[in-house]
């Protein structure tokens, strides 16, 4: 079992929102273990994605879907291509979360976020946190939650077509 220093843990966070930014999708998507999760709750404070709504939950073969759509030549809703800057605060590693064992290859960060997309003259802002339950694996770094919490979760919202 590996253990990651803070700084690692760190920079696995500010690379995942680059590689989101460069849109390098199945890159993005190979961080994530084969049972995880791409969480966007519907309200504030939400602790169960299965028995109440989400604006997202994925598993790991809907996000491979997401990623080869946002690929496709006849995606027609990406013509041209949306794009998308993360702009992070300094990562936070969550030690008072029971998941935040180090011992066992465990970790939950937490980032807060400014994110930007866009696609011709329409650009959208969005602001909120981060929070990533990440596992060691084969001595890597892996998402096995990646949990995006908007602070205006609960307002009408455009299309979102990117990953935040």
């Amino acid at each position: 079992m590996s253990s990651f220093s803070d700084q690692q843990l760190v920079d696995f966070v500010y690379a995942e929102a680059r590689l989101l930014d460069e849109q390098k999708f199945e890159d993005w998507l190979a961080l994530f273990t084969d049972d995880g999760h791409y969480w966007m709750p519907l309200s504030h404070g939400q602790t169960d994605p299965l028995m109440q709504g989400s604006l997202m939950y994925e598993d790991k073969l809907l996000l491979q879907v997401r990623v080869e759509r946002l690929a496709g030549q006849r995606t027609y809703s990406q013509q041209p291509k949306s794009r998308s800057h993360h702009l992070l605060a300094q990562p936070s590693i969550e030690t008072q979360d029971t998941l935040h064992q180090p011992d066992q290859g465990q970790y939950v960060i937490r980032a807060a976020f400014h994110y930007v997309e866009t696609r011709l003259d329409q650009q959208t802002l969005y602001a909120g946190w981060a929070t990533y339950q990440l596992v060691s694996q084969d001595g890597r770094l892996r998402i096995r939650q990646k949990r995006v919490d908007l602070v205006n979760c609960d307002s009408a919202l455009r299309s979102i077509q990117l990953f935040m």
